[in-house]
């Protein structure tokens, strides 16, 4: 009987070992992803000068033998239409506010979607951990560039009040080829300061969030565009960000 038990002591202790090697090094590879991460506390009162986003478009243009000209304008976050404001919200991350940079439940249904279809798939982001991305990583689908995002959207959070991740966000996210930032968008796109967008405009320029490279915000023929306005103006008169009369002007203009 004793013979018996030595081989099954022996797998058990490789097991163990085995274990023990893992856990090991999930801990050491943490210690890592936080020692190496960057600091953010000079972003309390100094804008950036360049991304990450922004340096990886600029060296994917040149692996092409291109030369990406980068459009950006710093605008004051009071300056930034509340309307822009709320609807970027609504869209993007609607419980920014009260959330501490994750949205625990967001992500939960994000992880069981990519679950289901077997992939890495957008969502689940809140948009701190899309500045996160923005300002220090890069576009890579990976469990490893999310867990940094995590980490360092806890850290934005602790460090930078709601207004000014939400600031730094919209002067700095994705907008077009080489174009970042609500106000150089609107200057690009509808030849205006950000401040002096309407609805319709305000609508289009946040529809094209998620897909800033594929989607044209002037575009009359993209279906995902109208579908995307559509989704917007209906959860902007649901929570009175805009009236009655408003929503069905704006309408008209994306109907499919």
């Amino acid at each position: 009987m004793a013979e018996k038990t030595k081989p099954k002591r022996k797998i058990l202790k490789r097991i163990l070992l085995v274990l023990l090697f893992l856990v090991v090094g999930v801990v050491l590879y943490s210690a890592y992803v936080l020692l190496t991460l960057p600091e953010v506390d000079d972003l309390k009162h100094k804008n950036p000068e360049t991304t990450a986003i922004m340096e990886q478009r600029i060296k994917e243009a040149a692996e092409k033998g291109e030369k990406l000209h980068i459009r950006q304008q710093w605008v004051p976050f009071k300056a930034i239409p509340q309307l822009l404001k709320d609807t970027v919200r609504i869209s993007e991350d609607t419980d920014f506010y009260h959330h501490k940079g994750i949205d625990y439940y967001e992500l939960k249904e994000a992880i069981k979607r990519n679950l289901k279809d077997g992939k890495k798939a957008r969502g689940g982001s809140t948009i701190t951990q899309q500045l996160a991305k923005n300002l220090f990583l890069s576009t890579e689908k990976s469990y490893t560039r999310k867990a940094k995002e995590f980490v360092l959207a806890k850290k934005l959070e602790s460090h930078l009040s709601k207004d000014r991740i939400f600031s730094l966000y919209l002067n700095v996210i994705e907008l077009g080829k080489g174009i970042f930032g609500v106000e150089a968008a609107s200057l690009y796109y509808f030849h205006k300061s950000v401040g002096q967008l309407n609805l319709n405009e305000i609508v289009r320029l946040a529809s094209v969030i998620p897909k800033p490279l594929k989607v044209n915000p002037l575009s009359n023929s993209s279906r995902y565009l109208k579908w995307r306005a559509n989704l917007l103006l209906d959860r902007l008169v649901k929570y009175d960000y805009i009236t009655e009369k408003e929503y069905n002007n704006a309408k008209e203009e994306f109907k499919n």
